[in-house]
């Protein structure tokens, strides 16, 4: 699923959720900014978005003014090489295959069947597509590639050195929506406020996809089987909570024995990425 943009360029200040629409990175917004333990979670440190293989042209320059240090690329070998970044000059790509254990779960299948009603029906229909994402979501939590990816993902993002940072997806809404909840649940936002910014995709990325629901139903695909691919549910971000719990009862050992970060890298992250207001 290639996920493009429209020709408007907007830049925004720091109000918490509010898209930064840059042409060829979708569903592009600053992590910070949400009230979280003893403060706010600073901005201009950590970004997320879909992939960008359309930047180019002012909207490179647009997307470097960011000043983004270090891109982490949680996509499998297969999307990498469907839909290639394209990257200013110097910026660090970090790939963190999140689902190479599992490179059939579905996140990472949403390429193959866009072109095959018929291969789409099989695998979304009846259902199938939510129960679907829901199990991707827990394998977020238990995959031994996702918790090595994870792992790397907080550590290398905890060091100074290494931010401003973006991390990503192909559509940015599902690896990239866990990485962002937990993240902001370490750091103590307000699980309402941790579900508005998950739910926020739907409002970024579903009208950016709209062509592609089109061009499916064009070649005799039903557009309902896309719903739950394109956007993202409470249901799916519940999936994710309800197996951390279940393995590690709270987020802090989720990123101290699940993840098996030290203390010092969740510090860090703690005390770096909030500011006190």
């Amino acid at each position: 699923m290639n996920a493009t943009t429209s020709d408007t360029i907007v830049t925004t200040g720091i109000s918490p959720g509010v898209a930064i629409d840059i042409q060829g990175v979708p569903n592009l917004r600053d992590v910070g900014g949400w009230s979280a333990a003893g403060g706010k979670v600073k901005t201009g440190q950590v970004y997320r978005s879909a992939e960008f293989s359309g930047l180019n042209g002012t909207a490179a320059d647009e997307f470097a003014q960011l000043g983004v240090r270090t891109v982490y690329d949680l996509r499998t070998a297969d999307e990498r090489t469907a839909n290639a970044n394209i990257l200013p000059t110097g910026t660090e790509y970090i790939v963190l295959d999140i689902l190479a254990d599992q490179p059939g779960a579905g996140p990472a299948q949403m390429l193959q069947v866009l072109s095959d009603p018929k291969a789409a029906e099989q695998l979304l229909g009846g259902g199938k597509a939510v129960k679907m994402f829901e199990e991707s979501y827990r394998q977020f939590l238990s995959l031994p590639s996702a918790i090595a990816g994870f792992r790397q993902f907080f550590m290398i993002l905890a060091e100074q050195e290494h931010r401003p940072g973006l991390f990503h997806c192909t559509t940015g809404k599902d690896r990239t929506g866990w990485a962002a909840a937990s993240l902001l649940l370490l750091l103590g936002v307000s699980d309402d406020d941790v579900l508005a910014d998950y739910l926020l995709t739907n409002d970024s990325l579903v009208p950016v996809l709209q062509p592609t629901v089109d061009k499916f139903a064009s070649i005799g695909g039903d557009p309902a089987l896309l719903a739950p691919v394109v956007g993202v549910t409470k249901e799916y971000l519940e999936a994710a909570r309800a197996e951390m719990e279940a393995q590690f009862a709270d987020i802090e050992t989720y990123f101290s024995r699940g993840l098996g970060l030290s203390s010092r890298t969740i510090d860090s992250l703690q005390n770096d990425l909030v500011v006190a207001s």
